[in-house]
């Protein structure tokens, strides 16, 4: 699978599982623009494992959640770069809490991070990917959206929202040569789940058939499948990344 000559646009691309989906698509030939929003150091740290492999990359500070910024920066992309082949939305904040006593900020936060910014950033891209008939959008969804979870009604309600809008634009977009898909990774060994104590680590592993965290490769594995032509007739549809733990 080759990426030569493709644009691709990851954000929240610094780290974790977004730093991952960076590497992989340069590593397929891909010129990859790497978002973020407060960690210069880890953006700039992302582009420079990049460019030591031979690969072209470049990082792009703006916030998923400001419409007005998502457009300035993808219109800033289109002109240095003169295209927009490939999205990912994997841009993500938690403000974990029972709905009991969860604030309207923190609901706020997480939906217009995680839902509205997969908006903004598709919205920005989808005049230009049916001009040039073609296009690959992915958004990392997770199985919280699928399965729900105590204590993130709000990030479980925000990545719902992406299984719902990724399905509605996949039909958009269809006869443009744009397809449009998701991702939705379970439990994944990231810094996030380092903070884990052991004894919640192997609560987790139970209930998991595979008995085992996935990695961040994984999921990028899967953002490469979708991305490429190989996948040109799959849209509208989640790859689950998650051993076994949901079967959707």
């Amino acid at each position: 699978m080759t990426l030569d000559g493709k644009i691709a646009v990851v954000t929240g691309g610094s780290r974790g599982i977004g730093r991952a989906i960076c590497l992989r698509l340069a590593r397929m030939g891909a010129t990859v623009v790497v978002n973020y929003v407060s960690r210069p150091d880890a953006a700039e740290a992302t582009v420079a494992s990049i460019k030591e492999t031979g690969g072209n990359a470049a990082a792009y500070q703006f916030d998923v959640a400001d419409t007005e910024q998502v457009q300035a920066a993808i219109k800033k992309i289109l002109t240095d770069f003169g295209r927009v082949d490939i999205l990912v939305n994997n841009a993500g904040i938690t403000r974990d809490g029972l709905i009991a006593m969860m604030k309207e900020q923190a609901w706020d936060e997480v939906i217009d991070t995680n839902l509205k910014g997969a908006f903004n950033c598709i919205k920005a891209v989808s005049r230009p990917m049916m001009k040039q008939r073609w296009g690959r959008i992915v958004s990392i969804t997770s199985v919280i959206g699928f399965a729900g979870n105590a204590g993130q009604a709000n990030y479980a309600a925000a990545k719902a929202g992406m299984v719902g809008l990724t399905r509605s634009v996949a039909k958009e977009l269809a006869s443009r040569g744009v397809t449009v898909n998701g991702i939705a990774p379970g439990y994944i060994d990231t810094d996030m789940t380092k903070e884990l104590s052991e004894e919640v680590t192997e609560k987790i592993k139970a209930e998991i058939p595979m008995n085992s965290l996935g990695t961040v490769e994984d999921v990028a594995a899967a953002v490469a499948y979708l991305v490429s032509e190989e996948a040109r007739y799959v849209t509208g549809q989640f790859i689950h990344v998650n051993g076994g733990m949901f079967m959707g």
